[in-house]
């Protein structure tokens, strides 16, 4: 019986926890708008070394992707977009910016899309994805990151 009376009060602790954790996420996803850490300075740092060690041959060390990047290239492949405000990159929610940088867009769209963009999942951890998506995100203008934290329900 005591046994049974202290995995109940465990129980019920860690439901609480788990409760408690759900609504200060939820507060904080509508506070930011999303879960990249955008406004960490620290990791949005370790985002812009990712960034550049990672990204940038393709999408420009300043997000200005590569010319042309709306149009198939001769094999039927779109160039690398921007990921400063001139591209569509604020127009997705976090989760699928997260997905698409872990598994690739080829994968997530499906279908005959052609992408050279693989996923990075297998060399970046999730955080260092989160910190590059932050690093991109805080170098947006004020007025692309609100409608951004409206994109994704904040």
């Amino acid at each position: 019986m005591k046994y049974l009376l202290g995995f109940g009060l465990a129980a019920v602790f860690g439901i609480g926890a788990l409760v408690l954790w759900q609504t200060q996420a939820s507060q904080a996803q509508g506070e930011s708008g999303g879960f990249l850490p955008y406004q960490d300075a620290e990791r949005v740092a370790s985002g812009a070394t990712v960034y550049t060690y990672y990204c940038a041959s393709c999408h420009g060390l300043d997000l200005s992707g590569e010319a042309n990047w709306r149009s198939p290239d001769e094999d039927g492949y779109l160039p690398a977009p921007p990921h400063d405000q001139t591209g569509h990159t604020w127009h997705h929610p976090d989760e699928q910016l997260f997905l698409t940088v872990k598994y690739g867009t080829e994968k997530l769209v499906g279908g005959n899309y052609k992408s050279r963009m693989d996923g990075y999942g297998s060399i970046l951890t999730d955080n260092e994805i989160m910190d590059v998506l932050a690093f991109i995100k805080s170098r947006w203008p004020a007025p692309v990151v609100k409608r951004h934290n409206q994109v994704n329900g904040g």
